[in-house]
């Protein structure tokens, strides 16, 4: 079976997509050229080939998604089911950005599907399709659609419409509720939605004893679901016979007001006792005092100032008396025959906080006065002023600089007056860094290149050399973790060639090209990002830490021959990080790790101070038991490896397999105690 997906490497593509490879299909996935890097690590995550995953080339702004017309001809009545999901979700978009990839993408997307003579067209579309309509809205309903002031409500109507015009062309239409993170692990890709409040959750929890009951109304009724349960239904219903031109709600039967929602939110956050009240008065007055704010121009000003300092952006607050009941009943008894039916939102709440807690809360100022005292006294926080003394109109090159360390290294560097050089593989996101730098009133240039390639690293070094002279400090940040037992590596030779060439051969590559320029200025600093497990060799990462090693080694020889010229080498050995990276791995919640600011400072700390290396106290305690009692180390490395499996996509196990496996996992550092005693104890009765 073929498929052609749009959107794919979006939130709820990236979980469609392994569906789809499981009925055996092959699968055409619509990229634009920028982001053609992505596909392979989608691959890898999905555990796809070439073969299974193909990229095609285009764009939602241009004719038949700017396909090519001698491929569309050679695939004409090859595609099964055309998938369209790609579009703007964005409470803040402007209208116009919305209307070019709600409307006009959608459009062009019906004109590939005819082109192709696809088998089936499906539409994920949105509740928002029936706008803030008053009362019960049934799948079999459209016209009926209430207010669609906002321009998410209008675009999705008016593209759902597109779709349900055409005579001649097999649809279906899906309209999920307000997708939120996956109900098992959390996995979320953006604030969003509900998501907005819980910054304004955590500080009330913060200041109010616990146990001290708060009361508030019931307000709208809000319908959310998991990305896992939307995921499930869409191929489900995808998939069955004769369901063509259909419309499906994938929603809660039951809704959430946002009252219980706050309260079960403020219970998983450890806030106070939430009593929520339906008291109908209560919700009549909410509702005509937004009505009436909204008309009166510097009161509607005022409040959209008041919620923007909350965190919250004011086109939320639209929500908060949603007035729609979806009825879903159609769809339900569909998926019944499946088994598949949406968790209440009580049993996901915890993951969904966790999930935001670790990965995608932003760096608030009240979160640097947080910060752990222990990191603070071992690793200190170097101020501003001082990284502006060492860096002011110098030339600093960070890889990887679109996410995690890198960017918050990136930012930090900006703001000392440095001139930044991003490099990471994805256009887009270097565009976002780059903005973001230049707000803040900053000095970056972008750098598109995957540091993999030969050719992409000496184009950088020649681009960067011609633009700017000279490099004064390299930061090699970007690189690749696999963590899998050699035993579930035998056919696996290229995890070996994949983390080579980017950890080890794609930083040498940089190293070689700019260290001429310092050569000839004598003076110069290269900073290699490396890992905690070359100090501790921790089992299942012999790829990842064998590419690692083979960098630091090269740059202790390199080092002596260098020091005469003023050029400095220095190596971090980088503790596990919070980053979304390790964010499906849920047994990396109950280990100690470092926020991307932490990280950051121990990078700006080594562009300051100049040290050989950077270490943790447990690397050291690691590299010291591997030198003095490595006999000792060995046996204790066996009972951690012992203790945890590697993946279950690792060990090809299914979905429900490793579902079951996920429950003994341990989620907090207690549990990881608890199972860490029971393993070294076993055998042992008290």
């Amino acid at each position: 079976m073929n498929y052609f997906v749009t959107g794919g490497t979006g939130f709820i593509g990236r979980f469609l997509v392994p569906k789809l490879l499981d009925r055996g299909g092959v699968i055409y996935l619509l990229v634009r050229p920028s982001s053609l890097p992505k596909v392979e690590g989608l691959r890898e995550l999905w555990g796809a080939d070439k073969d299974q995953v193909i990229a095609i080339e285009g764009d939602l702004g241009k004719p038949k998604l700017g396909v090519k017309p001698a491929w569309i001809k050679q695939h004409a009545g090859k595609i099964d089911h055309f998938f369209h999901l790609a579009a703007i979700y964005d409470l803040q978009a402007d209208a116009e950005s919305q209307r070019i990839s709600n409307v006009n993408g959608t459009a062009q997307a019906i004109a590939l599907a005819k082109g192709l003579r696809a088998g089936c067209f499906h539409q994920v579309s949105s509740i928002a399709a029936a706008g803030l309509y008053e009362g019960t809205f049934t799948e079999d309903m459209f016209e009926e659609a209430g207010a669609m002031e906002d321009p998410y409500f209008l675009t999705k109507h008016e593209s759902e419409g597109l779709v349900r015009n055409e005579k001649r062309l097999n649809w279906r239409i899906y309209r999920p509720g307000m997708v939120v993170g996956h109900s098992e692990t959390g996995e979320m890709d953006k604030v969003d939605g509900p998501y907005y409040f819980f910054e304004m959750l955590r500080n009330l929890s913060s200041v109010t004893p616990k146990g001290l009951p708060l009361l508030l109304n019931k307000a709208g009724l809000l319908n959310i679901v998991p990305v896992d349960y939307v995921v499930d239904a869409i191929d489900h219903l995808a998939h069955l016979p004769d369901q063509d031109k259909e419309c499906f709600f994938i929603t809660d039967p039951d809704g959430i007001r946002v009252g219980e929602l706050l309260k079960v939110m403020m219970k998983v956050s450890g806030g106070p006792n939430l009593r929520a009240i339906n008291a109908g008065v209560l919700d009549a007055a909410t509702q005509l005092a937004g009505k009436g704010i909204g008309k009166v121009k510097p009161l509607k000003s005022l409040g959209e100032k008041a919620v923007s300092r909350l965190g919250i952006p004011p086109q939320v607050m639209g929500y908060i008396n949603y007035p729609t009941h979806f009825d879903s009943r159609k769809t339900r008894k569909l998926l019944a025959e499946a088994d598949i039916k949406c968790p209440p939102y009580e049993y996901y709440a915890q993951a969904l906080w966790d999930y935001w807690l670790q990965f995608l809360r932003p760096d608030k100022q009240s979160l640097i006065s947080e910060v752990d005292g222990l990191f603070n006294q071992m690793i200190g926080r170097p101020t501003l002023a001082a990284l502006r003394r060492t860096v002011k109109g110098r030339v600093i090159v960070v890889t990887g600089a679109t996410s995690g360390i890198g960017k918050e290294c990136a930012l930090r560097l900006a703001r000392a007056d440095a001139t930044v050089i991003l490099v990471a593989r994805t256009v887009e996101k270097l565009e976002e860094t780059l903005e973001e730098i230049t707000a803040k009133g900053g000095t970056a240039q972008a750098y598109s290149c995957d540091i993999s390639l030969e050719k992409d690293c000496e184009k950088l070094v020649a681009d960067v050399r011609r633009d700017h002279g000279q490099v004064d400090i390299l930061i090699n940040n970007a690189g690749r973790s696999i963590r899998r037992s050699v035993r579930y590596s035998y056919d696996r030779f290229h995890d070996f060639e994949r983390t080579m060439e980017l950890n080890y051969f794609g930083a040498l590559r940089l190293i070689l090209g700019f260290l001429p320029s310092m050569e000839a200025q004598e003076s110069g600093h290269i900073i290699n990002i490396s890992s905690i497990g070359v100090l501790t060799n921790p089992p299942r990462f012999s790829a990842y830490v064998a590419s690692k090693s083979a960098l630091d080694a090269f740059s202790l020889c390199a080092a002596p021959e260098y020091s005469a010229q003023n050029i400095s080498f220095t190596t971090i050995h980088m503790p596990l990080v919070r980053t979304p990276m390790i964010a499906p791995t849920s047994l990396y919640k109950a280990f100690p790790t470092l926020s991307p600011e932490q990280a950051r400072d121990l990078v700006i700390k080594a562009i300051i101070s100049k040290p050989k290396r950077v270490s943790t106290g447990l690397g050291v305690i690691g590299v010291l038991a591997q030198a003095t009692i490595p006999s000792f180390t060995e046996a204790f490395l066996s009972q951690v490896y012992d203790l945890f499996p590697d993946s279950a996509t690792a060990r090809g196990l299914s979905e429900a397999e490793a579902a079951r496996e996920r429950v003994n996992v341990p989620s907090s550092k207690l549990a990881l105690a608890q199972k860490m005693f029971a393993q070294v104890m076993r055998g042992v009765h008290w």
